[in-house]
């Protein structure tokens, strides 16, 4: 699939409709970057620090998601809902913040197929958004550590909001922002969160197979909590919305 010619200088639309894409909003981790060494990186030299048990890498993918905060709560409490003791959490937060900041990019990389998916998505008149509940400073220079922050217009990083995803909130700016309409805007996620969120703001949704997903496989989703269309990879996207 890497070497598949992608159509160029085409027009956008809805899946299953003739209406024009006005929007393609994007997340982050587990769709177009797995960033996943980096953050189990910044989680145990934040346990080490707190003389606590060294997570392993598939438990904090599992924890991965729903931002720093949670991320933070889960390691302490291996927990997917506890919230740690108040005084722990801010010591903690305070120095996953500083090790993550001193990681982030080091080992992460742009999934198959992104490269090139984003260079076709370029070629439309539509504007790409990043949506992410990960912390806009992190979200900004992870973009720029792998070189692709150039290809999006805006992005709407988790404390940018009040109300991170599965809240719809991050898409609806996103949307005012590109002066866009949710019925024809579109999500390209990976988790459950994202899809409860575009679902919540009127957006189609394309799922990514191999993302995160809190470790789970997204075609065991109940029908309520699935995304629109299951995806493999970015190749597939020109059939899908051409």
């Amino acid at each position: 699939m890497q070497g598949r010619r992608l159509p160029q200088r085409t027009r956008g639309r809805v899946p299953g409709t003739s209406a024009p894409l006005q929007l393609i909003a994007i997340d982050l981790d587990g769709t177009l970057v797995d960033s996943v060494k980096d953050l189990h990186q910044a989680v145990n030299r934040m346990q080490s620090g707190l003389s606590l048990p060294l997570a392993s890498e598939a438990e904090v993918l599992g924890w991965v998601g729903n931002g720093i905060d949670r991320l933070v709560h889960r390691a302490l409490t291996a927990d997917m809902q506890a919230d740690a003791d108040a005084e722990l959490f801010e010591r903690a937060s305070a120095a996953f913040r500083q090790a993550y900041g001193n990681m982030v990019g080091h080992y992460s990389r742009l999934y198959p197929g992104v490269l090139k998916g984003l260079d076709w998505m370029a070629s439309l008149a539509v504007p790409l958004v990043v949506v992410t509940n990960k912390d806009s400073v992190f979200a900004n220079a992870l973009l720029q550590q792998l070189g692709i922050r150039h290809y999006f217009r805006h992005l709407v990083g988790g404390d940018d909001i009040s109300a991170k995803k599965p809240d719809p909130e991050g898409l609806l700016v996103a949307a005012r922002l590109c002066a866009a309409e949710p019925q024809h805007s579109l999500l390209i996620g990976d988790s459950i969160s994202d899809f409860r969120a575009a679902a919540a703001a009127g957006f189609y949704c394309v799922g990514l197979s191999y993302g995160y997903n809190h470790g789970q496989a997204i075609d065991g989703l109940d029908a309520a909590d699935a995304p629109d269309t299951v995806l493999d990879s970015f190749l597939e996207l020109p059939a899908l919305l051409t």
